[in-house]
């Protein structure tokens, strides 16, 4: 997906939110909001959103000595959604659809994301709400059939906190799993750390990136993370971030996140606060279906 226009003002917003988490101090909001401006204008608009959003934040954290804002946001999410483990157990296990029901569980943790959410994420309320509805998902078929025929996954996570979520669908899964996460903070993003917090060292390989950015860049990752992108039967991409980076990737990906804004909602035709579960536009499944529509 490349930059558009509206990604500009969303991501100087993001900024301005993380440089008040670092300090009250408004000089320094607007030094960071002008540094930042300036980084705007050398950015392509052929890049995705994370790819431009990386050298904003790099400006944020020259500025402000601080490389880890959400490091307690982070640490926070995970004990929030930890506590809420064995309700979302008790969920997939009492569903007639297992996997169904761990894959509605995985999207629903997406919402536990400060880089789209201003102010506190009112979580148990919204997992609640969340899970009381059934998604509709056109490409689930296409998902199983794919899955069941896959000898292992590999998993792009997303945001700390987020992890709890993806660990109770990773345990319906029943084949080996690979989970990716960030290379260095970025937002609040989970780093190897966090993973292992949630407990996914426990159900899968937890893998880092390489990458300190709010998505998945393949090109740009660790060698072991290109091995495993270029050589995996199946991939699950969480959250809007890595579908920002790979919506336009000829990989066997299926994108599992929360629609949060109009772009992404118009990129994927999904409605705003949708849970969507969507095949790869350039990838044919084994079950013979072209492309996500």
């Amino acid at each position: 997906m490349q930059t558009y226009l509206d990604c500009i003002p969303c991501a100087m917003q993001q900024i301005l939110r993380t440089a008040r988490l670092v300090t009250d101090d408004e000089a320094v909001h607007l030094q960071v909001l002008v540094a930042a401006g300036e980084e705007l204008s050398k950015i392509h608009l052929e890049d995705s959103p994370p790819e431009m959003a990386r050298g904003l934040y790099r400006c944020l954290s020259e500025i402000t000595g601080d490389a880890d804002p959400y490091y307690q946001l982070r640490k926070q999410s995970t004990r929030r959604s930890l506590a809420l483990y064995p309700r979302l157990k008790a969920f997939v296990e009492a569903a007639e659809d297992p996997v169904f029901a761990g894959a509605s569980v995985a999207a629903t943790g997406n919402l536990i994301d400060y880089g789209a959410v201003q102010g506190e994420i009112m979580l148990e309320e919204e997992v609640e709400a969340s899970l009381s509805m059934e998604p509709t998902w056109e490409d689930f078929p296409a998902f199983r059939e794919d899955l069941t025929a896959a000898d292992w996954v590999l998993y792009l996570g997303d945001n700390a906190g987020e992890t709890v979520f993806d660990r109770v669908f990773i345990e319906t899964i029943g084949k080996p799993v690979t989970y990716v996460v960030r290379g260095g903070p970025a937002i609040n993003d989970a780093l190897y750390e966090d993973a292992v917090e949630a407990g996914l060292d426990q159900v899968a390989e937890v893998l880092s990136s390489g990458l300190a950015v709010t998505g998945t860049i393949p090109h740009l990752s660790s060698d072991k993370l290109q091995q495993k992108f270029s050589s995996a039967p199946i991939i699950i991409s969480k959250g809007q971030g890595n579908c920002e980076s790979l919506n336009d990737t000829a990989a066997p990906i299926y994108f599992l996140l929360k629609v949060k804004c109009a772009v992404m909602a118009n990129l994927i035709d999904a409605e705003l606060g949708n849970l969507v579960l969507r095949r790869s536009l350039n990838y044919q499944s084994a079950a013979g279906h072209e492309h996500m529509g």
